[in-house]
This record gives structure tokens, C-alpha cells and sequence, in this order.
């Protein structure tokens, strides 16, 4: 049990180094897609290399790393936001596997099952390191984790385990698995970086190129003509030069996946005055019976309190930072509110009916006695008392228990707000109330009884029994319905052209959002916009078309779109509004390079260029080939002019070099060699190590080639 328990509480750690490892370069409830799909094509959640995915695939994969993540946490149930998490996680993952998967077939790589035990025995995975299976010096140990799988096994197995510690073992190991397959899958993936690695190569004359670009130094006097000396307006720009401009930059502008341009409404529905008063005489209410004396668990389950009553004194950590920074003020036995707090739009009463001080954390080691009877229980809970008192190990009796005895730190963070049974609550107050170095035990229900050992208590901290009732200020049914019967008038009948024209008038705001792409999962951030998506993106949506009101967030928000744009999957078109104006700029600057550089070729000296119409002039020091330097007077980084200086002799003068923000003209006044001694070994490292980081561009490669098509929006 005590290998459970470890896991649980390691669970941020385990999933924390999950998502480390799954997570690839790309970055619901499913139940009801039966009722939108019938069982044909429109099932396929995704394709990668012409493979497809379907759905039931795909939520078996969800399901498992569901599992996971639950197990990890000792979480019974996930948010619809950590839902949706789990699904992105498992996309990345399958992605990338699929991706990398098909090249590693090719090339015959592979990742045997003898590699994987020996990286696991080893501990040489980071992955590893996150795990709960560590030793006394905090490193991973694989002796620690065949005992946890072996425990796990044995408890399987065993006739006296309880279903749910059986049920829990299995998840437990079916982490594992995952664990192992994760793993797997980044060896892989490593093994396939190490080859592509392999194949980069430095030598010693790139070194030397390399290391004379950072250290040869000039000082340089520039002559420049800035773009901005000649208006826009002068420059003619035809079809024909956007044509060839397009050509020329046409690797800019490839679209890996259909993107969609929308303007729509977003009505986002509010508390009226009447919803204000009604919610605030209903807490003044409450606020009374407490004062009164009602029971606090009573009353803060019946307001819906979002801070549930802990049977346990809490420390701050386990209440709203709204609340917890006011502990410091109010005494014992005293109340607050009803108040108001803007921050999260909610009315609050706070009631303090006790103080206390308590261990943060406590270590200790159990054995848990059942028999017939409860009085049978606690003789021979009394027997293993005695025997331990007599000088009898703890653990030599917890195994003839079939237990491990193993010892345990249980944290405040471990149980503070969650709902915990009533055993819990015992056993939490004894372990809390109980001095270090005492041997007690403790009655449970169902004829058991739990020797227990308190070993060591840490951190003392103030702790809190307080009753909180915080409620939204929130709107009425008629609230939302008059709202929902304005917005459905004003759509109704009503184009595209009409909702833009008239929506100020009417009191609505219409918004903007472009580039939408189908692994999105929100309309303008608002939840539960899945059926707003399917519309977007569906093959019978055409640019102008109105969707229908769509009832979304979390029942507080409607909605309308207009689709205004589609960018389809390939190569953009050069006639696009945006890619012909970015176009147009780079023609437009084009022009006027050709025109500087014709009016800069008259001058045959740094004196001559520094006296043409509109020059600017500047003196550079510290110029290398290795960084760009930056022209305060034409307000922009220069490569191109680098390249060149770092190509200049002293003395030397060139005209007509065209640069971000103008063409220049210079000469070098000087040069010098920085006192710095040349390793040809180190200097290879690290034209290797840039290479390498550029050599990340393989993903994107790979996902070209693999003709990636993302349908989760259909289904989540």
C-alpha cells in the first residue's frame, strides 16, 4: 500500500515529466459525436502519412493516458479543462510518433526491448528522475521500482486486497506501461536525432572562418541614402512586379493548414440589478443563521458555497488568496460580510470559529488489523502493540500482515480541500494530534483497527476551522432569457452586410479573428464553442455566410459568426489583401534600392557619397562579420552591410550596398585583430552545436511531407 500512496503523492512530479516527454512540435466529452456522425468516413480523427486514426482509436489512446494522469494525481474525475490537456497531449504524442515512426522504419531503426530494460536498471532517462521510484539520496532506483511493481502484484493477486486497492494497483501498473512506452517513443526519437546529428560535420577551415569572424574587428565611416527619402507615392507598382516578387519569395507563403478568417458577436450575459438584490438577500440570510448559531457545514452546503466547509482545520494555502489575506484580521468568533470582491465578480462571508496550531507534515507507519469482530480487531491490534513495545521490529510484523510498514510523509497539501471520508478525517486528526515517537491505535469501522506509529513531526503552522460561503453574482433564467430574445431579434433575417452595419446601433460589438485553424479549440476564448467550429470549418460554409445563434461558454455566452476569409491548405495566392500588401512593400523598397544605389554609383569616394542629396553619415566601430551592426541614423540591423565591411580591406571603399533601411556607401579606416587564441577542437564544437539547433527545421519537414489532416474540431 505504502508504493501507492508514494505514487499518489509524487502525481504532479509524474505527469509534470509526462508532458515533458510527449509533448511534439505541433502543437470533450465524446459520447455525443455518435449522435452528430454516422459510422462512415466522417469518423477519421486524423491522418498522418496516409494513415488514418479514427475516433474509437483515438479516445482508446485519451482513455489510457486518462488513466494515467487520474492515477497520478489520485484524482477520480478530470476537469473539462484537463480533459482537454490529456486530448492534446496524446495528438502531440501520436504526431510525433507517427512522423518520426515511418522515417525510423525506412532507415531501420528501432528500439529493442534489451535497450529499454538496460536505460530503465541504469536510471539514465530523465523521465526516470521525476518518478516517485527514488533512493535515500534522491536518485531514480530500480530496485525501488520492481519492489512497487511487485507489490503491485502480490496485491492483485491477493485474496484478502479490497477491489478497490486492487483496481487502483492495476492503474497503477498501467502507468507504468505508459511510462515505459513514453520512453520508448523518445529513444526513438532520439536515436533518429542522433542520425540526422551524425551527418553534420565541421572541419578546421570553417573554424578558422568562424573564429576571424567574431574577432576581426573595423572601424568604418558610412555614407547612406534611407528609403524613406523617397515617398511611396513616387513608386509605381504593377501585377506583373508582384507576380515576380511573389515567385521569388514563394517558399514564405506555403499554408501547412486551411486557415479561416471570421468576424463575429460575442454576447456575454450579466447579472441585472434584480439578480444583485436577490443573491444579496440570500447571503444576508445566511449570515444570520450562522451568527445564530446554525451548524457551518449546514449552512455552507446549503448556500452552494465555492469553498466547501473543511471537516479538518485548513491552513491558508487551502483557501482563496481573497480570503486567506484577511485571516490575519479577524478574530476568533467573529464574521464578515456579506461583501463584494470585483476580482472574481462574487459576494463572500467569512466566519472564524477557531484557531489552531498543527504539524505541516507528519511521517509515519501503519498495519492495518481486520477480523470478525471489532473487539477481536483490537486484541490483536493490543497484541502487536505489546510485541512492538517488547522490542519486536515494526516491519518483521507488518509483513506477517502481508504489509510493508514502510514509512510514510503525509503533507496538509495531501488532504486540505479535498472531500475526504470520515475514516480520513480520524485518521488525518490522530496522525496531527499525535506526538513523534508514539505507538497507538487507532478504531476504524468495518471491524478494523490501524496500528499506528508516529514517527516525526514537521513544521509547525497556524491552521484554521472557518466557514466560507463565496457565490458568483449571477444572472437569473429571465435574465438569460430576455438577453437570448434581444440577440435572436436583432440576427433575424439579417445578412452579413446587415449585422455589420447595424450592430453599434443595436448595442453589439463585432469582433475580429483571423488565421482560425481546426486545432483550436475556442471561438474568441470562449468555451464550449465546438459546434461554432464545426460550422467554420465546414466544406458548406462560403465566405459571407451568417452561422446560426450559437449558446456556448459556460451557459453565459451567445454567439454569432460571419466567415469573411479562407485560406486554404498549399500555397498562399499573391492576390490575397495581406500577402498583396506585404508584396507591394517589398517591391515598393525594391524600387527604391534600384534608384539609390543608380544615384549612389556616381561617387567614387566615402567624400563624394557623404555629399549627395538626403545622405546621412555615421562613423562604426567594432564591426564583425559574426553580428549585425545597428545604424542609429537609418534605425535598423544591417547584415548585408557586415558581410561586406568583413570582405573590405583597409582603405577600401564600395558603394551601392543595399541594406533593410537604405543603400550605403563606405570606407574602412581601420582594422584589428582581437588578442584571442584560436582551439580548432572548441571552434568545430560550435559550428556543430549551431548546426544542430538548426537542424530542429527536420520537424517541420517531416510534418510537409506527411500531409497531415487534424479533424479533432468535429469531435471535441
Amino acid at each position: 500500500m505504502a508504493a501507492l500512496q508514494k505514487v499518489r503523492n509524487a502525481g504532479p512530479l509524474v505527469v509534470g515529466a509526462l508532458f515533458l516527454g510527449l509533448v511534439g512540435f505541433i502543437a470533450t466529452d465524446w459520447t455525443k459525436v455518435v449522435e452528430i456522425f454516422s459510422m462512415s468516413d466522417r469518423t477519421t480523427v486524423g491522418s498522418v502519412n496516409g494513415k488514418d486514426i479514427d475516433l474509437q482509436e483515438f479516445n482508446e489512446l485519451v482513455d489510457e493516458y486518462t488513466n494515467v494522469v487520474k492515477a497520478s494525481n489520485g484524482l477520480s474525475n478530470l476537469t473539462d479543462e484537463q480533459m482537454q490537456s490529456v486530448r492534446d497531449q496524446v495528438w502531440a504524442n501520436y504526431l510525433e510518433t507517427e512522423l518520426v515512426a515511418s522515417e525510423a522504419e525506412e532507415l531501420g531503426l528501432q528500439v529493442t526491448d534489451r535497450e529499454l530494460q538496460q536505460i530503465i536498471i541504469k536510471g539514465e532517462h530523465p523521465m526516470l528522475a521525476q518518478t516517485p521510484f527514488r533512493n535515500q539520496q534522491g536518485q531514480f532506483d530500480y530496485q525501488v521500482l520492481k519492489q512497487y511493481i511487485e507489490q503491485c502484484n502480490e496485491i492483485i493477486v491477493s485474496p484478502d486486497a479490497s477491489a478497490d486497492y486492487v483496481e487502483e494497483a492495476k492503474s497503477l501498473l498501467q502507468w507504468w506501461s505508459f511510462i515505459e512506452k513514453a520512453i520508448r517513443n523518445s529513444l526513438l526519437i532520439q536515436k533518429y536525432q542522433s542520425l540526422l546529428g551524425s551527418c553534420i560535420v565541421s572541419n578546421p577551415v570553417s573554424a578558422q572562418f568562424n573564429f576571424d569572424a567574431r574577432n576581426n574587428e573595423k572601424t568604418v565611416l558610412v555614407a547612406a541614402l534611407p528609403y524613406s527619402s523617397i515617398k511611396d507615392s513616387e513608386i509605381t507598382v504593377e501585377d506583373k512586379d508582384l507576380k515576380a516578387k511573389y515567385e521569388e519569395m514563394k517558399s514564405a507563403f506555403e499554408n501547412l493548414e486551411e486557415r479561416r478568417d471570421i468576424k463575429y458577436i460575442d454576447v456575454a450575459v450579466k447579472a441585472s440589478k434584480e439578480d444583485n438584490d436577490a443573491l444579496n438577500a440570500q447571503m444576508q440570510d445566511y449570515a444570520k443563521q450562522l451568527i445564530e448559531g446554525a451548524s457551518p457545514a449546514k449552512i455552507v452546503r446549503e448556500a452552494r458555497s465555492m469553498v466547501a466547509y473543511s471537516q479538518l482545520p485548513v491552513t491558508k494555502n487551502a483557501l482563496p488568496s481573497d480570503i486567506a489575506s484577511q485571516l490575519d484580521t479577524i478574530k476568533v468568533g467573529t464574521q464578515v460580510g456579506p461583501y463584494y470582491n470585483n476580482v472574481d465578480n462574487t459576494l463572500n462571508i467569512i466566519r472564524l470559529m477557531a484557531e489552531t496550531t498543527k504539524p505541516d507534515s507528519v511521517q509515519y507507519r501503519v498495519i492495518g488489523v481486520a477480523r470478525e469482530s471489532q473487539d477481536l480487531a483490537e486484541q490483536a491490534a493490543d497484541s502487536i502493540i505489546n510485541a512492538i513495545k517488547a522490542g519486536a521490529p515494526f516491519d518483521t510484523i507488518a509483513k506477517k500482515y502481508n504489509q510493508s510498514g514502510q514509512k510514510v510523509w503525509i503533507a496538509s497539501a495531501q488532504y486540505e480541500g479535498m472531500n475526504i471520508q470520515e475514516s480520513d478525517r480520524k485518521f488525518i486528526e490522530a496522525l496531527t494530534n499525535t506526538p513523534a515517537g508514539t505507538l497507538k491505535k487507532l478504531s476504524l469501522e468495518n471491524q478494523s483497527v490501524l496500528v499506528l506509529n508516529v514517527l516525526e513531526t514537521r513544521n509547525p503552522v497556524k491552521k484554521y476551522d472557518i466557514a466560507v460561503i463565496k457565490n458568483t453574482v449571477d444572472f437569473s433564467k429571465q435574465t438569460y432569457d430576455k438577453a437570448f430574445s434581444n440577440f435572436s431579434s436583432f440576427l433575424a433575417g439579417k445578412n452579413a452586410e446587415a449585422i455589420d452595419t447595424l450592430a453599434d446601433d443595436f448595442g453589439y460589438r463585432i469582433l475580429y479573428a483571423d488565421n482560425v485553424n481546426a486545432a483550436q479549440h475556442t471561438v474568441g476564448g470562449v468555451s464550449s464553442t465546438r459546434d461554432a467550429l464545426r460550422w467554420i470549418f465546414s466544406e458548406d460554409t462560403k465566405v459571407g455566410d451568417v452561422s446560426p445563434l450559437y449558446e456556448c461558454g459556460d451557459n453565459d455566452h451567445m454567439m454569432c459568426i460571419i466567415l469573411t476569409g479562407i485560406t486554404p491548405k498549399g500555397y498562399v495566392s499573391w492576390k490575397q489583401e495581406d500577402i498583396k500588401r506585404f508584396l507591394t512593400a517589398e517591391v515598393i523598397r525594391d524600387k527604391k534600392a534600384a534608384m539609390l544605389q543608380e544615384k549612389m554609383a556616381a561617387a567614387k569616394s566615402i567624400a563624394e557619397a557623404s555629399k549627395l542629396e538626403g545622405v546621412v553619415v555615421d562613423t562604426l566601430r567594432g564591426v564583425t562579420f559574426a553580428q549585425a551592426a545597428y545604424i542609429a541614423k537609418t534605425g535598423n540591423m544591417e547584415p548585408a552591410l557586415c558581410g561586406s565591411v568583413s570582405a573590405t580591406a583597409k582603405d577600401g571603399f564600395k558603394n551601392g550596398v543595399r541594406g533593410n533601411s537604405g543603400v550605403y556607401a563606405y570606407q574602412v579606416l581601420g582594422e584589428e585583430a582581437l588578442k584571442s587564441n584560436l582551439d580548432l577542437k572548441v571552434e568545430q564544437g560550435i559550428l556543430t552545436q549551431t548546426a544542430l539547433r538548426s537542424m530542429n527545421s527536420y520537424q517541420t519537414e517531416l510534418y510537409r511531407k506527411a500531409n497531415v489532416e487534424d479533424n479533432r474540431y468535429l469531435f471535441y
